[in-house]
């Protein structure tokens, strides 16, 4: 089946019928869209999207208004329409990589998901990308449609959930690459990656002893980079020497004694130079400091 009819309500649209109509156009490029509320419509579609009353993917039927809602996650955030049909469509969209789809879920469409349902707890605070949906609402001040607003956000919600499977898919494949740098690492405290890879929540999950990574940069020369005490934390389990801070070029190369050593960010949480051979000179002088 692949020209298909979806319908979805009419009227001011939230992120859970946009991303779900967009995650069906990676399988249903050509499907037909109709937003009405007119139940004999629906009826007469081949899926129906956060309308309906009714949940039953067999029939197509992906809706969690209804009383009692669609179910929820094992930490209880309920499903709303998107989480509905990423479990139906999800592995399928994800080219059958499970842990892709998986860390698709985590990330983007249970956030949606608790969003929708009204369901807070542990949902990061700020803009999102719920608000953001919501935002191509025509306001009262404006002429446009809401069909044509819709349309447009799916076009961005399209876009956005592309990227997340990329990043996904690019964390995923990234493990063994990193697992394997730390296994091969002659002091466990520096890894040597051959090439960039994303490494922070392998390095977390496997080494408790990692302090610095070295790396080439997209330009040829080499970084070293600090490992923060846990994702997406700003303190490091060890910074670089304080001397370094801000410090660029012939300054740098006076004071660590390097004649190639380019910068340190003021942060020290990153520096480079040159050659690999000067990068682990660096590395090792950091190990030193106290």
């Amino acid at each position: 089946m692949t020209d298909i009819t979806v319908a979805t309500h009419s009227g001011n649209f939230h992120a859970d019928d946009v991303f779900s109509i967009a995650a069906l156009k990676h399988i249903f490029p050509s499907l037909t869209l109709i937003r009405t509320r007119d139940l004999a419509l629906i009826a007469k579609a081949d899926l129906a999207i956060d309308v309906g009353g009714e949940y039953d993917p067999e029939t197509g039927r992906f809706d969690h208004h209804q009383r009692g809602g669609a179910g929820e996650r094992e930490n209880g955030i309920p499903y709303s329409s998107f989480g509905l049909i990423w479990q139906t469509y999800g592995l399928e969209i994800c080219q059958g990589n499970q842990e892709v789809a998986d860390s698709v879920d985590a990330g983007l469409v249970s956030t949606i998901d608790a969003i929708d349902c009204g369901h807070v707890e542990g949902v990061a605070k700020g803009i999102s990308l719920s608000q953001t949906i919501s935002m191509f609402n025509p306001t009262w001040q404006e002429d446009s449609h809401f069909d044509t607003g819709f349309d447009e956000a799916v076009e961005f919600a399209t876009r956005v959930l592309t990227r997340f499977i990329a990043s996904a898919n690019g964390g995923i494949s990234a493990k063994s690459i990193v697992a394997k740098a730390i296994e091969d690492a002659k002091d466990p405290r520096v890894i040597v990656l051959e090439k960039f890879t994303p490494w922070k929540r392998t390095v977390h999950a496997l080494s408790e002893e990692a302090l610095y990574m070295i790396y080439p940069s997209d330009s040829g020369q080499w970084r070293i980079q600090t490992v923060p005490v846990e994702p997406g934390s700003f303190e490091d389990r060890k910074s670089l020497p304080k001397p370094w801070a801000g410090l660029s070029d012939q300054a740098l190369q006076e004071v660590t004694g390097l004649d190639d050593a380019m910068f340190c960010h003021n942060g020290l949480f990153i520096a480079g130079a040159e050659s690999f051979e000067s990068t682990m000179k660096m590395a090792a002088m950091a190990l030193e400091y106290a």
